[in-house]
């Protein structure tokens, strides 16, 4: 499967961004799904994961209650909603899939991911 993520942005502290990322190919929807996120200078660090029916949702602490991972199957899309965005926020983001077919289980390491798109920034000004 090719990811590819988009809508990314410079926002003030406060502000809200929707990222998508499209998927190619038809396994997308028994796949789970993350989003990630890496800082300058910093390590690739997990934000949030779909299983592959969307009825699941998880989320790192630092991201929970501001914001919503989404999936819509009939587009090979899924989203992330970021609201109360705040300088920290900043970073690349990323979308990937982690290649198990209709996994019972979250993945949140950056190992358990098989496929990467290619990242879109986010800035969040003060």
């Amino acid at each position: 499967v090719q990811l590819q993520a988009s809508g990314g942005g410079l926002v003030q502290a406060g502000g809200s961004l929707r990222l998508s990322c499209a998927a190619s190919g038809r396994t997308f929807s028994s796949y789970g799904m993350g989003w990630f996120r890496q800082a300058p200078g910093k390590e690739r660090e997990f934000v949030a994961a779909v299983s592959w029916s969307g009825g699941g949702t998880y989320y790192a602490d630092s991201v929970g209650g501001r914001f919503t991972i989404s999936r819509d199957n009939a587009k090979n899309t899924v989203y992330l909603q970021m609201n109360s965005l705040k300088p920290e926020d900043t970073a690349v983001y990323y979308c990937a899939a982690d290649g198990l077919h209709y996994s019972a289980s979250y993945s949140t390491r950056v190992y358990e991911y098989d496929y990467w798109g290619q990242g879109t920034q986010v800035t969040v000004s003060s």
